[in-house]
């Protein structure tokens, strides 16, 4: 099988692992299977003409795959996505491709560690790392039955609720999480998720795929570069609740792309 994303999203992400799997009604990538591609071929000259909607969704998936690897690599994501500030024609340069290749190396370094996910690793080179701000985006994908959100979209309010967690549990400092939201904002306006039933969205993570023994396994960070898998039971209904309302009423002053 060859692959040939088309979407930065998948250029930097997807592509790479060999995951495959279907939404369910109940639930996002419930059904699935591993399958490794023979060859993926990234031509990064058609992001240029990419609906503004698809580049915001994967500049969000760089940020969620920078928080997670290194503080270079989110440096170095954040920088771009402050030069870029609507240009285009930075999606052509070098540069970008450098920083694509940097991202799918970072993301094929966690799938030879752990191709599989197995449920019984908990540490830092875990495939489940990459899950960070997807067990909110799921829920959201979810209950709004994946027609409001672009995943990458939903995957920028769950990395914002993942980083209001994080520093309400006192892992993650405020001006981390101030990074962390400067960076999301950088990407480019989200859909809003203010309106959604906080009650909804807590009954949608009971079937959320990372679950183990109906427990949700959250992917939060101790600092920017160092995520923490962290078990349910150690995060009490008031945070999250507090940390869900928070995240998801976060305003984005950046509107760089419109549709």
């Amino acid at each position: 099988m060859v692959q040939v994303p088309t979407t930065l999203l998948a250029q930097i992400d997807s592509s790479v692992g060999g995951k495959t799997a279907v939404n369910l009604l109940f639930g996002k990538n419930l059904v699935g299977a591993f399958h490794q591609p023979r060859v993926v071929v990234v031509d990064s000259q058609t992001l240029a003409t990419l609906p503004p909607r698809e580049l915001v969704s994967g500049f969000c998936e760089m940020v969620k795959q920078s928080l997670v690897s290194s503080r270079k690599l989110f440096a170095r994501t954040k920088g771009f996505l402050e030069e870029a500030n609507g240009r285009r024609d930075l999606l052509l340069t070098p540069e970008f491709e450098e920083l694509i290749a940097l991202h799918c190396s970072f993301k094929a370094f966690i799938v030879r560690s752990d191709e599989h996910e197995s449920a019984k690793r908990a540490d830092r080179r875990s495939r489940r790392v990459l899950n960070f701000g997807h067990t909110t985006a799921h829920a959201l994908e979810t209950i709004t039955k994946y027609r409001r959100f672009r995943h990458g979209e939903a995957v920028g309010h769950g990395m914002l609720v993942a980083g209001e967690i994080s520093k309400n549990l006192g892992l993650l400092t405020g001006a981390e999480l101030e990074s962390l939201r400067e960076a999301v904002a950088l990407c480019g306006p989200l859909p809003s998720a203010a309106d959604l039933d906080v009650n909804e969205i807590l009954n949608a993570f009971q079937r959320d795929k990372k679950s183990v023994g109906g427990e949700i396994n959250w992917v939060l960070l101790e600092k920017i570069g160092l995520p923490r898998i962290v078990e349910g039971k150690q995060i009490d209904r008031k945070l999250l609740r507090l940390s869900l309302r928070a995240g998801l009423q976060e305003t984005r002053k950046t509107e760089r792309y419109t549709q």
